[in-house]
Formats: C-alpha cells, sequence, structure tokens
C-alpha cells in the first residue's frame, strides 16, 4: 500500500462529505483561444476520477491549471478546502498534489534511484523516502530491479512506472495522471492500471486523464466527457460506459 501520511505535512481535514478536490466554473485562455470554458469537476478522497475526450478537448490543459502549470483566467480551484487559484505551482505540491505529465518527463541520464529521490524534493525526510520507495518497488517490481540503470534505457511502460513512482515519493493525497497509457505495450499498460488501482485501494484520489476510453471508465468510480473545452457530460463512469453516445463516440459502438 502506497503511503499517504507525510513526515512534514498533516493529512487534509475535510468536513464530512466534502470534496478533496474542487473545480468551480474554471476558465483557461491561451493566446485569446480558450482552452477551458467554465469547467466543475470534483474529486472525493480516495476516489479515481476519469476524465475523457477526443484531443484538443482541453483535458491537459484542466490538469495542468489545477497544478497551476497555467494560468486561470477566472474560477475557482479549492485542494483540501483551501483556494490554491493563486498559487504557484511548487506551493500546490507542496499541499499534496502531484501531477505525471504526459511524455513522463523523467531525467534519462538519472539512475531510477536518483529519479526517484528527485520526487522527494521537497522533504527530503531520509525515513520516509526509504519507506516510500519500498512502497513503489511493491507497486512496480521491475523498477526495483533496475534501480542503478538510467532512466533513459528503460522502455516506454518501465519509465511510465518511473514517473508515477516518481511523484509518489512525495507522499502526495492527489495525484494527476495524464495519459498514462500513451505509447506503452497493452501488458505493462495493464499492470499500471491495476497499481493505479491498488494507489486508490490504499486511500490516494487520483484524477485521470486518458486516451483508452475503455480503460478509463473501467477503472475510475466517476468520469467526465470534455468536449472543446468544457463538459459536456459526467457520472458514474459504468452509466457513461453503457451510454450509446459514448460508445459510439469513444468505445467503437
Amino acid at each position: 500500500m502506497i503511503r499517504v501520511a507525510h513526515p512534514t505535512r498533516p493529512a487534509p481535514a475535510l468536513a464530512a462529505g466534502a470534496p478533496l478536490l474542487d473545480v468551480v466554473d474554471l476558465h483557461v485562455h491561451y493566446a485569446g483561444i480558450r482552452a477551458l470554458s467554465g469547467v466543475s469537476m470534483r474529486v472525493d478522497p480516495g476516489e479515481i476520477v476519469a476524465v475523457i475526450g477526443a484531443n484538443g478537448a482541453g483535458k491537459t490543459t484542466a490538469l495542468k491549471a489545477i497544478a497551476r502549470l497555467v494560468p486561470i483566467a477566472s474560477g475557482t480551484v479549492r485542494f483540501a478546502g483551501a483556494d490554491v487559484r493563486g498559487e504557484s505551482a511548487d506551493a500546490v505540491a507542496a499541499r499534496g498534489v502531484s501531477l505525471v505529465p504526459e511524455g513522463r518527463a523523467i531525467f534519462p541520464t538519472l539512475t531510477v534511484a536518483e529519479n526517484l529521490a528527485v520526487g522527494a524534493y521537497a522533504h527530503r525526510h531520509p525515513v520516509a523516502m526509504q519507506e516510500t520507495i519500498d512502497d513503489v518497488v511493491r507497486l512496480f517490481p521491475r523498477l526495483g530491479e533496475r534501480m542503478k540503470q538510467p532512466g533513459g534505457t528503460l522502455s516506454g511502460g518501465e519509465q511510465q512506472m518511473l514517473a508515477i513512482g516518481r511523484a509518489l515519493m512525495a507522499r502526495p493525497s492527489l495525484l494527476l495522471l495524464d495519459e498514462p497509457s500513451l505509447g506503452i505495450a497493452p501488458k505493462l499498460a495493464v499492470q499500471i492500471f491495476d497499481a493505479i488501482r491498488a494507489i486508490a485501494d490504499g486511500g490516494l484520489s487520483v484524477l485521470l486523464v486518458e486516451q483508452n476510453t475503455r480503460w478509463a471508465l473501467s477503472t475510475a468510480s466517476r468520469a467526465y466527457v470534455l468536449q472543446t473545452g468544457a463538459v459536456a457530460m459526467e457520472g458514474p463512469a459504468p452509466d457513461l460506459a453503457r451510454d450509446p453516445e459514448i460508445r459510439a463516440a469513444y468505445l467503437g459502438g
């Protein structure tokens, strides 16, 4: 089980029924183009929520806005009850939000062990670091076999495991995952999605952007469908998986 208790950061204190992440009427503009228009979504503690939609629908932008990597024109992003719209990316990460970006962005010349250590940069607590490395290796045994290898020598699937493991080193409360199956062999993608479920079973909340709609809806409890920067549909993931419109557009009928 992945540990979410942080050695220097108390666990978020939430009122009963309150979401861990609450995004309300979010607008993001790029050079005058509306990337997001009034997006609202929530993630509850220990929940996996999927965001699906066509390329260019605004899925990655939504994650970047939550992580404070792109400017927000208007709207509110509340994490653990605090409005983080005006905070820096570092400050939001320190609160307990970790982003695994599309493309993984590992450090190719650093070893697997060094990449993992980078993920704990905010606290460098030696006992917590080793405990979390042990948790990551239990989650992804392949990484334990490759600790001394440069990250750039790993396969695409192994690099994705490393990117997730690096994000977990901060012991976040919320994990933002952007396209974890992209460019990965199906066998390793299955292992990664099994790990995502195990992460949530351990109490970590996950907001999942995923191009493989079938996997996304079979993994999440709830989902949002984005179209041209706005929420077109939302609901329990099994209901959306049975919806004729969703099946025709994303599941091959």
